[in-house]
């Protein structure tokens, strides 16, 4: 018999269940979210947990932990995990803050190319019959100024991307970061704005980011300017990007998150951003090439068999490492 039972949710990547079954341990790999309900019935039956984003440990969760040792937050963010519960429960957190680095950053240069020559609008047009050529409107991205809203781990390899591209580099950071390449700091959120032909949030999600960008944000954007969002769905007023939109202030915009995000691929997705011209839509998939999925299923994996087999907290989000 196995010592230890895992439950890993929302399609976690196979080679996380390979890894942990070959340390000795019984895994039940699940596609789907489960709801809070679902959570304090079964949850305690197990002794380590896996989850994405959409899994939601709150503390009624948690207060029905049962044998339950550690959670594993298989992506970037542990908003989803109720972490001041965790500590009071001896629960360790773990997650994976850099395997899927590159793969974000990518998605927004191909969104940022993707906007400046409207290839989206163009290739809708195309699929209509309509043959839409024309430079009006499209340009290159070589010489303009993109400005980046936190220059962590994302928004620094972005950086490095766009310049090799012949873009310049402006950021803005709430902490002091040492510029990479040509990278420029600048003083305020409210000089990035003004200066940046696109503008691409990277920040966490925390009280001081939530609707960080909103009527007077956009209303600082250079006429014709672009943003771009892969951070967190509660940074962006989305009323208010659409109205910004919709006035023309704004030539585009590209949003992978949104404040409210359906539960599963089978749940209606609405937004007030649907239909409009050169506005990219993605569903939260900044993360999501089976590279990163890889990187991060082994990460995560072999954080929790170190913990259950050797007590080390090393790399857990809300514990010192031991």
């Amino acid at each position: 018999m196995n010592e230890y039972r895992v439950l890993l949710l929302e399609n976690i990547h196979p080679l996380a269940q390979e890894k942990l079954e070959e340390a000795g341990f019984q895994v039940d790999l699940l596609s789907g979210a489960w709801a809070e309900d679902e959570l304090v019935a079964k949850l305690g039956q197990y002794q380590a947990l896996g989850i994405r984003s959409k899994t939601q440990i709150t503390p009624e969760v948690l207060a029905h932990h049962g044998s339950l040792f550690a959670i594993g937050c298989f992506c970037i963010g542990t908003n989803q995990v109720a972490l001041e519960a965790a500590n009071e429960k001896g629960l360790p957190v773990f997650n994976a803050p850099y395997s899927n680095t590159r793969s974000v950053a990518e998605l927004i240069i191909c969104e940022l190319i993707a906007l400046s020559r409207q290839v989206c609008v163009r290739s809708e047009k195309a699929h209509q019959g309509i043959w839409m050529k024309s430079a009006e409107g499209s340009h290159e991205v070589r010489g303009k100024t993109l400005g980046i809203v936190g220059y962590g781990h994302i928004g620094s390899q972005v950086s490095v991307l766009a310049e090799a591209m012949g873009l310049k580099v402006i950021f803005y950071d709430v902490v002091k970061k040492l510029p990479l390449g040509n990278a420029q700091p600048v003083d305020s959120l409210e000089i990035l704005l003004r200066s940046a032909d696109f503008v691409t949030l990277h920040v966490p999600q925390t009280p001081f980011t939530a609707n960080m960008m909103g009527e007077g944000e956009f209303k600082l954007m250079k006429k014709g300017s672009f943003l771009l969002n892969a951070s967190r769905g509660t940074v962006v007023k989305i009323d208010d990007l659409a109205a910004s939109l919709r006035s023309g202030h704004l030539a585009g915009a590209a949003i992978d998150v949104f404040p409210e995000e359906p539960a599963s691929n089978k749940e209606y997705f609405i937004s007030e951003l649907q239909k409009m011209d050169n506005v990219i839509l993605t569903p939260h998939v900044g993360g999501s090439t089976e590279e990163a999925q890889k990187a991060i299923g082994e990460e995560v994996a072999d954080s929790l068999i170190k913990f259950l087999r050797l007590g080390s907290t090393y790399g857990a989000v809300n514990f010192p490492t031991i």
